[in-house]
């Protein structure tokens, strides 16, 4: 492989692999809230998002 095809797959994985670590990082702070919870459950307090 040429020195440039190299650059390409090394900047493509870094962009695939860090967009995959933003997405569980930003997951983990914010968890979806479950649809399927049956009404008696206790479910977060806040408002839903916009």
């Amino acid at each position: 492989m040429t020195p440039l095809a190299i650059v390409f797959m090394l900047l493509a994985m870094l962009i695939i692999w860090g967009g995959l670590t933003v997405a569980i990082v930003f997951l983990a702070k914010h968890p979806l809230e479950d649809d399927d919870a049956p009404a008696g459950r206790p479910g977060p307090s806040r408002a839903p998002r916009r």
